[in-house]
């Protein structure tokens, strides 16, 4: 019989690795495909998203070119819809001078709007104790001009140690039982807000969002842990909060908004659960948040649940004025002047030079470099101009710091 000699063993020992070598290189080619699909599906994504905005904004031009009352490019009255209170937070000189802006947009641009106007002012107590919180007289007789409610509240949960909370506790001033939609200050109104078609039984909320939160570690948990974790801590259905037309550990599969606007149909239902459940979040965020960050997104965390447990969603194409040809949200005047359109410039310059407006933004280094100098229009308008897919808001931002052109 034939002897293995000491060369056969070594062969054969060269064979086994090779072998090990060539699977190790084909599960690291088949992860490497992997990432790709991931990536170029993320992409795509992306895509398609910006494409959405491009097309709310050319609705919004097509819709300013007939003239914002003019009608014909907007959906006809609905008789189904409630008329509807309107919530703002107005703080100091900057959230008041806003809201002041968002006053007279409404004025102006939906002349057949009823319900009460209602600008929530934290006072100095409580957790925005020491603060500076009131507006000047100059922001208060503005909105009383334009018709708008203030109402002071005493924040008592989050203040100065998480001010976007003053959106979640200044829900209590609401009346019960009477639709509500909130809009972040930074906002204008830019069409007939009485031709939404908003049904108050199924609250929503914006979907002009990135992927903020949450960011799953290397290791897990991922998108679809973090959240489900959150679903089960309060009782809730994770499975019907899926957009399954997006895949497995997607950020957009996951019920996520922004919280620049939300409605439902009792503010005070409403309010006390988006408080309660935001306190535990922040409060015991559990094993799976372990590794995120809630500042400052815990209302953005919240919300969805909030929203889920009252029977809404995302907002269908009939709430697409929202974002759309109805309001604005512009965050800050370096934006509004990057990525908005022609109509919404011409509507905040114009604002601005309402003699009931203008005092408000005398001393605003932002109002006075972009739009009475005219910075806005003659260097960030051109900075972005044609550029198709427009850049995300984070490369914005960084462009704008570079030209000197960033403004809070």
């Amino acid at each position: 019989m034939a002897q293995n000699g000491p060369g056969d063993d070594q062969g054969g020992g060269r064979e086994a690795a090779s072998a090990r070598a060539a699977r190790r290189a084909a599960e690291r080619a088949a992860r490497q495909a992997a990432n790709r699909a991931e990536r170029q599906a993320r992409r795509a994504a992306r895509q398609a998203e910006r494409a959405g905005r491009r097309g709310a904004d050319a609705e919004e031009d097509r819709a300013e070119a007939g003239g914002l009352s003019g009608g014909q490019h907007h959906p006809p009255p609905a008789a189904a819809t409630r008329p509807f209170n309107i919530l703002l937070v107005g703080q100091g000189m900057r959230l008041g001078g806003q809201a002041a802006l968002f006053a007279a947009s409404l004025r102006r641009n939906a002349h057949g709007w009823r319900g009460r106007l209602i600008v929530a002012e934290p006072q100095p107590e409580g957790a925005w104790s020491g603060a500076q919180t009131r507006m000047p007289e100059a922001a208060r007789a503005a909105l009383a001009a334009f018709g708008a409610e203030i109402l002071p509240f005493t924040a008592t949960h989050f203040g100065a140690g998480y001010p976007y909370g003053n959106k979640i506790e200044a829900l209590a001033l609401l009346p019960p039982g009477e639709p509500f939609v909130f809009f972040d200050s930074d906002t204008l109104v830019t069409g007939p807000l009485e031709r939404l078609s908003l049904d108050f039984a199924r609250p929503s909320a914006s979907m002009r969002r990135s992927a903020t939160w949450p960011e799953p570690p290397p290791y897990g948990p991922g998108y679809g842990a973090i959240w489900k974790s959150l679903y089960d801590r309060f009782g809730l259905d994770y499975e019907s909060s899926l957009d399954r037309s997006q895949p497995d550990e997607h950020w957009e599969r996951y019920l996520y908004f922004n919280a620049g606007w939300f409605f439902g149909a009792d503010p005070q239902e409403f309010g006390r659960r988006f408080l309660d459940w935001a306190l535990a979040i922040r409060d015991d965020p559990g094993e799976a948040l372990a590794c995120q960050s809630l500042d400052p997104w815990l209302d953005q965390v919240a919300l969805p649940l909030v929203i889920h447990s009252l029977g809404g969603g995302r907002p269908g194409p009939e709430l697409a004025g929202l974002d759309g040809w109805a309001t604005c949200h512009y965050r800050n005047l370096s934006l509004l002047y990057a990525r908005e359109s022609d109509a919404v410039v011409a509507l905040i310059e114009e604002l601005a030079a309402d003699p009931r407006i203008a005092p408000l933004l005398a001393d605003d280094e932002a109002a006075r470099h972009l739009i009475a100098e005219g910075a806005g229009r003659s260097r960030i308008r051109p900075l972005f101009a044609g550029e198709d897919p427009p850049p995300t808001e984070k490369a914005m931002r960084q462009r704008l710091r570079r030209a000197g052109l960033w403004f809070r």
